[in-house]
């Protein structure tokens, strides 16, 4: 799902100065030695499969904690009160567990006051996804029954949360998603990425795919996210006990008070 080597200072050139982090700069309160990367593909799905062996940790639970974390972090970067065409949100959802993120944090938004929906163009025949997609349904989240045109793209939501492809995404991009991803990168609407950017190559990234405004890093940020160049970063997840922490090496920034994110970096 979405773990990691966190490198704050190689990777942003900064020094923490408390909780606020500047644009384009990560900043420390104290200096820490790290590992000279992000978190690649094959350690992301490694620390995955310890956290279920090792841990004992349940897809379920990983899944509500990683969508609250996308909930909240969009919340922070487009208030309900800054959005003045209303706080509707479209929120698309891959097959995989990316998807569930999106499911889950559709789910939060309703409750936080947005109005959000579904497009969910193809649909595990999995319990979990389905009982993600029930809950939807009771909270009269609506889910669309087609791609919306490029038109009713820009009209109709003043937020897009991309929740299409994960860090398991390899090869190139098909149908259905194809056509929804040439739709996200041409439309005027702000887009906001669940762990990577849907299309990018989780370590390489793509400089002609879609170009997100915001990129929520859940539990530390992928290779790719040395490419994003959106206005808003935030790294979402923290729920990685102390035996992972310890086992990766892992040096994470502290997270302010009780949040469940942290904001990275901010543009104007």
């Amino acid at each position: 799902m979405f773990w990691g080597i966190f490198c704050p200072q190689r990777l942003f050139s900064g020094v923490w100065r408390g909780s606020h982090i500047s644009a384009g700069s990560l900043v420390f309160r104290n200096k820490m030695t790290c590992p000279e990367h992000f978190l690649g593909q094959e350690a992301a799905q490694q620390l995955d499969q310890d956290l279920f062996n090792e841990c004992g940790f349940a897809v379920e639970q990983l899944m509500e904690m990683a969508g609250l974390s996308v909930a909240v972090a969009l919340t922070k970067a487009y208030p309900v009160e800054s959005l003045s065409g209303g706080a509707n949100v479209l929120v698309c959802c891959g097959s995989g567990n990316n998807g569930g993120d999106g499911l889950v944090a559709a789910r939060h938004l309703k409750l936080f006051g947005y109005q959000p929906s579904i497009f969910y163009p193809k649909r595990p025949a999995k319990p979990l996804f389905q009982a993600l997609t029930k809950q939807c349904e009771s909270f009269d989240i609506p889910f669309l029954d087609a791609q919306p045109s490029q038109e009713v793209l820009n009209r109709s939501w003043s937020v897009i949360l991309d929740a299409v492809f994960g860090f398991s995404f390899k090869g190139s991009v098909r149908a259905p998603f194809d056509a929804l991803l040439d739709g996200l990168q041409s439309c005027s609407v702000p887009v906001c990425s669940v762990d990577v950017p849907s299309g990018w190559d989780v370590e390489t990234g793509n400089p002609d795919g879609l170009q997100p405004d915001c990129l929520i890093s859940l539990t530390a940020p992928k290779k790719c996210a040395r490419f994003f160049k959106g206005r808003h970063h935030y790294l979402g997840g923290r729920f990685l006990p102390q035996c992972i922490v310890d086992k990766y090496k892992l040096v994470l920034p502290p997270y302010p008070g009780t949040d469940c994110v942290l904001r990275l970096s901010q543009k104007e």
